[in-house]
């Protein structure tokens, strides 16, 4: 049994790394993709994890099987591509330690996930199924995660759905709004950022936006990440906010997939149906995924820079120990 299963991409983040002795930009290869953050959050988190996707047959792709591995993610549904190569992403930062993308992926080694590698039983043996609108980008990646979805569906699987925009991956924006929406009929659990919430609904009130989705969809609990700001949520009943951490912010990547994975673990933890869930257990799981999120950004790279649960524990008490004498 799983507690989380992930399918979609797996890649390479080529991360800035200071500057040579000619002044060019250096790159460090660290491992990413968001649903195999989410992954190593949980795991971290000591939930039990398996990941669903495909790699290319190279370097990169034996180093990211090996690296999923180390962090306990069962990596029986790894497929491993001949033809097509590892995906690769370069991350650009700014001075506040904020990114984007350059992608290597025409096409990439993730995006050529079949039907027919879509392995039903460890689907059927989990908890929640997550995905990211990213596997819906390309065929024949889109018609496998429908159908791991309607896999999902049938065994009473909780859906978790990442709607990540990354707009240089699609063939136009009316395109990537009509596909990253049709994720929402699946999705109980929808973690989102503020762009990517004005993208679909129009509306950069996170109040509204969140509305609009609910209404049209029927979600059951939204996040909309804030970055420093913290988090607002949503359920059928109610909705509000929580502030985040100030920390010595390095590199934001993976910092939305922390949360969500902190978030993940904390609603496993309670197992409740998601209609159950009080506004005060929302808060404990939104303050919990806060300091997941937070810690991962004082480091370099995405999956390097996740928490272990005792370092958010110590974290969270280090900040109750402040606010007391305050």
């Amino acid at each position: 049994m799983f507690d989380v299963t992930a399918l979609g991409e797996v890649l390479i983040d080529f991360t800035p790394s200071g500057h040579s002795e000619k002044g060019h930009v250096l790159f460090e290869t660290n491992p990413g993709g968001a649903p195999a953050n989410v992954l190593v959050a949980l795991s971290r988190l000591n939930m039990e994890t398996a990941f669903i996707g495909k790699v290319g047959h190279d370097q990169f792709g034996h180093l990211l099987k090996g690296v999923l591995q180390t962090h306990n993610i069962d990596t029986s549904n790894l497929v491993f591509s001949e033809t097509v190569n590892t995906t690769l992403a370069f991350v650009h930062l700014d001075e506040k330690g904020d990114r984007s993308f350059s992608f290597y992926r025409n096409p990439g080694a993730d995006i050529m996930l079949e039907n027919a590698e879509i392995n039903e039983d460890t689907i059927k043996q989990s908890r929640i199924f997550h995905f990211g609108s990213l596997s819906l980008t390309n065929e024949p990646a889109a018609s496998a995660t429908i159908t791991a979805l309607e896999y999902a569906k049938k065994h009473k699987v909780t859906v978790s759905y990442d709607p990540n925009l990354r707009i240089p991956l699609w063939r136009s924006l009316n395109e990537a709004k009509r596909q990253i929406l049709k994720g929402f009929e699946y999705a109980d659990i929808v973690k989102i950022s503020e762009e990517e919430l004005e993208f679909l609904t129009g509306y950069c009130d996170v109040v509204k936006g969140t509305e609009v989705l609910q209404e049209q969809f029927d979600t059951a609990v939204i996040f909309v990440t804030l970055g420093s700001e913290g988090c607002f949520y949503r359920s059928k009943t109610f909705y509000g906010s929580k502030e985040g951490y100030q920390v010595n912010v390095v590199d934001t990547t993976g910092a939305g997939d922390a949360f969500l994975g902190g978030a993940l673990s904390q609603i496993l933890k309670m197992n409740k149906p998601l209609d159950h869930l009080t506004e005060v257990d929302t808060e404990e799981i939104v303050t919990f995924a806060n300091a997941v999120g937070a810690l991962t950004t004082e480091g370099k790279g995405g999956i390097p820079s996740i928490p272990t649960a005792a370092q958010v524990e110590r974290f969270l008490n280090k900040r109750i120990l402040e606010k007391g004498r305050v």
